[in-house]
């Protein structure tokens, strides 16, 4: 039975729908993660499980992946097919539609390489009949082949540059013009010249110009194309994340429901293999976590209850419940596409040179090449040379290289830099980053991880740690929370007290033993404020017990450092942290200028007093007191931990929790630079050449052709050594 498809706007109408359903059945594509299979054996028992199973008209399984994909009618669930493997003894999990999109063959690219190759196939054959007219067939052998190379190419034509000419209708009846315009003419008018030619039995036809031409566009396009394949791109990485269908609990059973149908305070299941449908909070489960695709980590998280989870996070190996937190437009990975969409509706100083080019170019050839068929035709009396010439200067002339120089190098680099855990948020950012000489680097949040870690546990006895654990059991505050990360690593229990109660502002307070405690400030407890980060413990009249906290590093911090200090960098760390911790970080990270107490309008003041100078600075920043900072450098980066303003604020966004990849970015900034430019230098090189041979006539239809495809091409190659660069 043949079945009846309708385009996305009709599929949504309900009697489109309805009248699809009616006539042919609809089948799905269900796809089960097996991680049990290991062998031949394996995949036939799982294929005739799945083929047997009523609706399956297809079932197949990939050993590599441990993957099955299954072809079925609507009825056939992945729960039932699940189930039918667990039967047999075969763990099986349905994979979310995120992982398949981001594995599917696109669309358009098949669709270009089959008029590529049908123009190709038609371009040999009659490039065969045309060796023999130049190699001088008489009239009438020369006029068959001339016929037989109208019957091949006209309905290769007609297929292969229908990208082409639709898009060129479609320009002039909008009132204006495009590149497909020329190339359109340009192929039509070397069509009309060869059929001329052959009805009069003259000795040259250019057939061969014309699918030549056609087929060397298409090549350029389709490069151009696997260039943005390669270089996938972020807005494409955020779409393949996305989780249409999530698992909800409802009476203790799992109810499968559309995302959108879910509200904060669910409980949701995500079985392995799956992907977060959510922002939430793990309520039940150990798993691991996957979160490659959104920051950029290569290994898996531990994955327990209390841990905060995104939306786009795999979960890998157990089933976990999470509480949702937030859903749709509030959720983390639907920020991140806003980002990204930030990120594509930017434009480079370079795009924009491109772009005038362009709007110049479509009027300019159309009088460059009428200007050449009246010349030629005034000069020589002959129609045919002066069609010619003007069908050259049409082909040879059309700026596809041009069009190429800036697209092809910007996506191949923003793709390149997102799989590094850098996401582009400005199209300009790419630019000013290649310029950058001077960084400034925040302290807290942005070099440390934000996070105080006890640094003298094995110097304090056993009683002073399990009250101190006790206490700080009932604080949310950050010192007592990094206690308790401490005490995790140690077998000591928190002791019994009595009568606790936090005191805002001071610390908490208790009863042990008939002895009163107290965990806070050295003010409250009667102690000498110490000049490290600290919070005292004090038991009875005893004498009160100093926990010495620092931050620690964040992950890549020395490995970035190092990076600018060899590329010649000058770096500065500026921090509204007093002296003492700001002197030991910057001591520990080597860096000789640091400044201290610095208030958010000392920080965008200190940035213009470099730029004064003459200095191009990158600032790394994450906290709200960083946003004017931010603002006012001349390209800037923030954590993906930021907070939001500071995001807002920055060109920048850093998605993993390292920041090693930044030296690196500059690195891929400054070749990213250097490939645009080179691009622009060949595409004009080109011109420059290329123009004045086709104006006097020294270049056919065909070697016009050739030249300007040969151009194309090698600015998108040259573009693509931008991902093999290391």
């Amino acid at each position: 039975m043949t079945a009846i498809s309708a385009c996305p706007a009709c599929s949504a109408a309900p009697a489109a729908e309805a009248l699809a359903q009616s006539q042919a059945p609809r089948e799905v594509n269900l796809a089960l993660s097996l991680p049990s299979i290991h062998c031949a054996a394996c995949i036939s028992s799982v294929e005739r499980v799945l083929n047997a199973h009523p609706g399956v008209h297809g079932a197949r399984v990939n050993l590599t992946l441990k993957r099955a994909q299954i072809e079925a009618d609507p009825s056939v669930t992945a729960e039932l097919l699940a189930a039918k493997l667990e039967a047999i003894g075969f763990e099986a999990h349905e994979l979310d539609a995120g992982s398949l999109r981001a594995t599917e063959t696109d669309k358009a690219g098949r669709d270009l390489l089959m008029r590529l190759a049908v123009a190709g196939f038609a371009s040999m054959n009659v490039m065969l009949l045309s060796v023999a007219v130049w190699s001088g067939a008489e009239a009438a052998t020369r006029d068959l082949f001339h016929w037989l190379s109208a019957a091949i190419t006209l309905p290769a034509i007609g297929f292969s540059a229908q990208p082409f000419f639709s898009n060129a209708y479609a320009a002039l009846r909008a009132g204006r013009l495009n590149m497909d315009v020329p190339i359109s003419l340009a192929i039509a008018l070397a069509l009309a010249t060869s059929l001329w030619e052959t009805s009069l039995s003259g000795e040259h036809a250019y057939f061969d110009a014309a699918l030549t031409l056609t087929f060397f566009l298409l090549a350029g396009r389709y490069l151009d194309h696997r260039a943005r394949a390669v270089a996938r791109s972020a807005a494409e990485e955020l779409a393949a994340l996305e989780v249409p269908r999530a698992l909800r609990i409802e009476n203790g059973e799992s109810v499968q429901v559309s995302v959108s149908e879910l509200k904060i305070g669910d409980i949701v299941l995500v079985r392995p293999g799956g992907r977060m449908p959510v922002d939430g909070v793990i309520t039940e489960g150990r798993s691991e976590l996957d979160r490659a695709l959104l920051t950029g980590e290569t290994l898996p998280v531990l994955a327990e209850p209390g841990q905060v989870v995104s939306a786009g996070e795999v979960n890998l190996t157990g089933p976990l419940k999470v509480r949702v937190s937030a859903v749709g437009e509030d959720s983390s990975l639907y920020r991140m596409a806003q980002l990204v969409a930030v990120a594509e509706s930017g434009r480079s100083n370079y795009t924009s040179l491109a772009d005038k080019a362009a709007k110049l170019y479509a009027p300019g050839v159309h009088i460059l090449s009428a200007l050449s068929f009246l010349g030629w035709l005034i000069y020589s009396g002959d129609m045919r040379m002066a069609l010619n010439i003007a069908a050259a200067v049409l082909i040879i002339t059309c700026p596809c290289a041009l069009g190429l120089a800036v697209p092809a190098v910007t996506t191949a680099a923003s793709g390149r830099l997102f799989r590094k855990g850098l996401l582009i948020k400005d199209g300009t950012a790419m630019e000013r980053l290649a310029k950058v000489d001077t960084v400034v680097f925040d302290k807290t949040g942005t070099l440390t991880q934000g996070t105080p870690k006890l640094t003298n546990l094995n110097g304090l006895d056993a009683d002073v740690l399990s009250v101190a654990m006790a206490l700080a059991s009932g604080s949310s505050h950050p010192l007592a929370q990094g206690i308790l990360e401490a005490m995790r690593e140690t077998d000591i229990a928190p002791a019994n007290l009595v009568d606790v109660r936090e005191v805002p502002g001071f610390g908490s307070e208790a009863m042990w033993n008939g002895t009163p405690v107290r965990l806070g400030r050295a003010s409250w407890v009667g102690a000498t404020p110490s000049d490290q980060t600290a919070t005292w413990l004090q038991i009875g009249n005893a004498a009160p017990s100093a926990l010495l906290f620092e931050d620690a590093l964040r992950e890549g911090a020395k490995e970035l450092i190092a990076d600018l200090a060899a590329k010649g960098i000058e770096m500065h760390l500026i921090s509204g942290d007093t002296a003492a911790p700001v002197r030991a970080l910057a001591d520990t990270l080597g860096l000789e200028n640091w400044t201290a107490n610095a208030l958010p309008v000392d920080k965008a003041d200190f940035i213009n007093a470099l730029k004064s100078k003459g200095a191009l600075v990158l600032m790394i920043g994450d906290g709200l007191n960083d946003t004017a900072a931010l603002s006012t450098a001349n390209v800037s980066i923030s954590p993906a931990s930021a907070l939001d303003a500071a995001r807002v604020a920055s060109d920048i966004v850093l998605l993993g929790n390292t920041l090693a990849p930044i030296g690196g970015a500059l690195t891929v900034a400054r070749k990213a630079t250097k490939r645009i430019k080179e691009n622009f230098q060949i595409a004009t090189l080109y011109n420059i050449i290329a123009v004045p041979f086709a104006i006097a006539g020294l270049a056919t239809p065909l070697i016009a052709a050739l030249a300007m495809s040969s151009s194309s091409i090698t600015v998108s190659l040259n573009a693509l050594r931008l991902g093999r660069e290391k």
